[in-house]
């Protein structure tokens, strides 16, 4: 998310009146001109949907003209699944009964992803989920491309004053377009949220792991030089190809081209220069067959 937030992405549907604590949903998914937008639940239901009658209106096929309905009640907040065509999702979980709404709950309406925030303190907890936005692809729930570039800028520079070793790994998905045309769009971003929690596990803590972009990633290995970089890309591959994907009944697998770059800290790199480094080397990858480490 690259532009800034201002109060004037904020428009609240109706005041809340019958429960305690106030709650709304807050749009963080696909960007575009709603993100950051925010939705106030009162104890009239708000119905989710395509249609011209829905309380959100949303534009994207993906969704149902009457999809889902949220509802504050003296108990807490409830959301329902109205029949939808691609279902109703909360933290990642289909909903099959009527399903409470926790604080901080990430509620999925076909392509559309909303955090419902929920508490006394919820102006605060707004403002705090807008500046997630700026650093946390809200798809995936790693780092987005903006904070991986200002993380690699200070480790390249962390790196050169003290002669260490430093990696950069780009790797995309094999045929990505593919899956989006054969099973759909919403298979495409259940491989990219499956992919990305499978390795964000499994890295050190202090590396950084993100989406670059689309069907993009990249893990930055500080102190690693190249052997252990290129061990660290082969693992990536070889656990994506073993791992089964199955979305809405229909499974399939997905593999990865990963190219690796690296700097031994002698000579001043710039940021710009090792991700094209790295970049060549993801193609390199492409062009000799896919599912390989190229570095």
């Amino acid at each position: 998310m690259e532009r800034s937030t201002t109060d004037t992405w904020i428009t609240p549907i109706r005041a809340d009146s019958a429960s305690k604590k106030p709650h709304c949903l807050v749009h963080i998914y696909p960007t575009g001109v709603n993100i950051g937008q925010r939705y106030m639940l009162s104890d009239r239901p708000v119905v989710i949907g395509r249609g011209d009658d829905a309380d959100v209106k949303i534009a994207d096929h993906s969704v149902s003209r009457r999809h889902a309905r949220v509802e504050a009640t003296s108990k807490g907040a409830m959301v329902e699944d109205l029949g939808s065509t691609n279902g109703t999702f909360v933290n990642d979980q289909p909903i099959e009964t009527l399903t409470f709404l926790k604080d901080g709950d990430y509620l999925r309406v076909g392509n559309c992803i909303y955090r419902f925030l929920s508490g006394g303190n919820i102006e605060a907890e707004y403002h705090e989920e807008i500046y997630r936005l700026t650093i946390i692809d809200a798809l995936t729930q790693i780092h987005n491309r903006r904070y991986l570039l200002e993380f690699l800028e200070r480790e390249l520079a962390r790196s050169t004053r003290h002669h260490r070793p430093l990696a950069l790994i780009l790797f995309d998905i094999d045929h990505f377009k593919k899956i989006n045309d054969q099973i759909g769009h919403l298979a495409g971003d259940y491989a990219l949220r499956e992919i990305a929690a499978m390795i964000k596990t499994s890295i050190r803590v202090e590396d950084l792991f993100a989406r670059y972009g689309g069907e993009e990633f990249a893990l930055v290995l500080v102190e690693t030089a190249k052997p252990g970089a290129l061990d660290v890309a082969e693992r990536i591959r070889r656990r994506i190809e073993q791992q089964k994907f199955t979305f809405d009944g229909t499974a399939f697998q997905a593999t990865v081209s990963l190219g690796v770059a690296f700097t031994d800290g002698t000579d001043k790199i710039a940021s710009k220069d090792l991700i094209q480094q790295a970049d060549e080397k993801l193609y390199e990858a492409k062009r000799t067959g896919r599912n390989r480490v190229c570095g």
